[in-house]
């Protein structure tokens, strides 16, 4: 296995497990988020100038954010509690890399709460935040309770991470110029989480195919969580009812990538 401070080494010229290795030890995740971390004022760069939001649209994007916190702490909490349950060292490092990068999402999206004039965040998020992200939260947090490794994966690191990332997608394309600083800079984090949730659940399920009927059954049990989240979100964000499908295609690929039906 290459040094971690080789870095002149060809990550993908690795065997696969010292890849695996390499790809969740705390010396990749430095290497990863340092190069869009430096420099930032509360998860946005400093030189951005705070457009006018008011009205209407800045309600919807105080509701918007509201979601996205919890989301973002679903995450933050579920990826602590999967350290104590994951099945390997690599898999322990990983997750704390990711609950690092989550506990840095909900404070950045509290903060531009603040920034937008709402005085208690976490009193405006229990107010405001979509029920099915609520329920999806609680029904990821009861799977890694109750020990279900491959199914928390599933439901962390593929449904929520997807829907996290198709969405941020779709909001930073049309957001303030703050707003989509923040976001694109937490899709980098996104993309990582989903690659290991991926990587995990695919190598899971070659070891032993009858994983795949299982997480089958979980995922149908999912989806509607899923869709209705997705429904929440992009309604909030003003996003035609005709461009939902092909935003969803994100969560379908991911699946098919699985072989789940």
């Amino acid at each position: 296995m290459r040094s971690p401070q080789d870095a002149s080494v060809n990550l993908h010229a690795l065997e696969p497990e010292d890849f695996l290795e390499e790809v969740h030890s705390f010396e990749h995740w430095f290497e990863s988020v340092s190069g869009y971390l430096v420099g930032l004022d509360h998860g946005h760069r400093r030189d951005v100038s705070e457009p006018s939001i008011v009205g209407a649209e800045r309600q919807r994007l105080i509701a918007t954010l509201c979601s996205y916190a919890v989301a973002e702490t679903a995450a933050l909490e579920a990826s602590s509690g999967l350290i104590a349950i994951a099945p390997n060292r690599a898999s322990k490092i990983f997750l704390s890399t990711q609950t690092a990068d989550e506990g840095r999402h909900v404070e950045v999206v509290l903060n531009r709460l603040r920034e937008l004039g709402v005085a208690d965040p976490d009193a405006e998020v229990e107010r405001r935040a979509g029920r099915s992200i609520r329920n999806f939260r609680e029904r990821l947090l009861e799977l890694v309770a109750a020990h279900e490794w491959d199914s928390a994966i599933f439901a962390q690191n593929v449904a929520l991470e997807t829907m996290e990332y198709t969405v941020f997608r779709a909001h930073a394309r049309v957001a303030d110029p703050v707003t989509r600083d923040m976001l694109e800079r937490i899709l980098r984090d996104e993309r990582r989480h989903i690659g290991f949730g991926e990587n995990e659940l695919g190598r899971r399920i070659a070891q032993d195919p009858r994983r795949r009927a299982w997480l089958s059954t979980v995922k149908s049990e999912l989806d509607r969580l899923v869709l209705s989240t997705f429904d929440e979100a992009l309604e909030e964000l003003r996003v035609p009812r005709g461009d939902r499908p092909q935003l969803g295609r994100d969560y379908l690929q991911a699946v098919a990538r699985l072989g789940l039906d």
